[in-house]
């Protein structure tokens, strides 16, 4: 299928690199099924809606940046994403990209969990956990005092 997207302008799509998200994305409920591109030469994805063009949310691997973040799958979540090994989950991030950008946010309250065997998607809100909406992605430097 031929596809316009936000970011990476018209594409050709394999059907079944569709993923299906049956609750769509809190804000978005209406979305259902996405796409997920890599951005170029970056650590970045693009989970792109293929119905709308305008909705393509920036994730990122968070185990690759937040060493110590934790996500527990619950059995609702293993049952509704028909998750049954290990191996099939992806997770994500959602980022917000901001300029400069090493004020870019990361939402870990709400991860994105991927079934990559059966192409189903799932925004998960851990509610009442640690994690907030918006973790920098980069750490501020510290400013060192003159010696």
């Amino acid at each position: 299928m031929i596809l316009q997207t936000k970011f990476h302008g018209e594409i050709e799509l394999p059907e079944e690199e569709i993923y299906r998200f049956d609750s769509g994305i809190p804000g978005f409920l209406e979305e259902k099924q996405f796409c997920l591109l890599t951005l170029d030469d970056t650590p970045f994805f693009v989970l792109q809606s293929i119905e709308t063009k305008q909705v393509a949310f920036i994730m990122t691997n968070p185990f690759d940046v937040f060493r110590d973040y934790e996500v527990k799958l619950t059995d609702e979540v293993l049952s509704s994403l028909q998750i049954e090994t290990e191996q099939e989950v992806v997770t994500f991030v959602i980022l917000t990209i901001q300029d400069p950008f090493n004020e870019t946010t990361a939402n870990l309250q709400a991860p994105i969990i991927i079934n990559s065997t059966k192409k189903t998607g799932k925004q998960l809100i851990m509610s009442g956990s640690e994690y907030g909406t918006k973790h920098r992605l980069i750490e501020p430097l510290v400013e060192q005092g003159e010696k």
